[in-house]
């Protein structure tokens, strides 16, 4: 039931959001490669980095121009999975699933090029590693950075970013015994594709 409040509220922030993004509004998608943190026992004595894996992303977007700047807010689905070892030696999948409101500040440097940069406010939705009983991370809501470069061509848009957490948040877990820590961090790359519902075909 909470979960489903919050998500209820971040739909009605979008509609507002994008009812006063009267520049431009539209449709994002994209796939990403991303990691998490470490997974480590307790006492340090198990530790083992994330490998990447790809991802994706769906959402909306609004864009109000100031001039050269300008402001996008941003409501996208997005969904990672990082691989690691266990203690016991097999591989499994940590995979993540969140909300992301980004809200960007770009600047067109020249022709359709654009450069962007902002904070990233999440909620996270769900997080499991396969075989594994998991608990909930500490944080549901958590905060990461968004930077990246971007090209317009009409309707059509193009943009790379990387995406960083910057919030302290863990998932824990116990297995065999030891107590385990993950920290559930996101570190992406991701490739976009957008297109607008306001902009003239021409």
């Amino acid at each position: 039931m909470k979960k489903r409040t919050v998500l209820f509220a971040f739909a009605f922030l979008a509609t507002i959001m994008f009812m006063n993004a009267q520049s431009d509004f539209g449709i994002i998608a994209g796939l990403s490669y991303n990691s998490n943190g470490d997974l480590k026992e307790i006492t340090d004595i198990y530790n083992h980095g994330g490998e990447g894996k790809s991802g994706f992303n769906i959402g909306f977007y609004g864009k109000i121009n100031l001039g050269a700047i300008y402001v996008r807010p941003e409501l996208v689905y997005t969904k990672t999975t990082s691989e690691y070892i266990l203690n016991t030696g097999n591989t499994e999948d940590y995979k993540l699933s969140k909300i992301d409101a980004p809200v960007l500040v770009g600047i067109n440097l020249i022709g359709p090029l654009n450069v962007f940069a902002g904070p990233a406010f999440q909620y996270i939705l769900d997080n499991e590693l396969d075989g594994i009983d998991i608990s909930d991370v500490k944080n549901e809501f958590s905060v990461g950075v968004n930077i990246g470069a971007s090209v317009e061509f009409g309707r059509i848009g193009i943009d790379i970013r990387y995406e960083r957490g910057l919030s302290e948040n863990e998932a824990n877990w116990t297995n065999a015994g030891e107590t385990f820590t993950l920290d559930s961090r996101p570190e992406q790359i991701i490739f976009s594709l957008s297109y607008s519902l306001s902009k003239s075909k021409s």
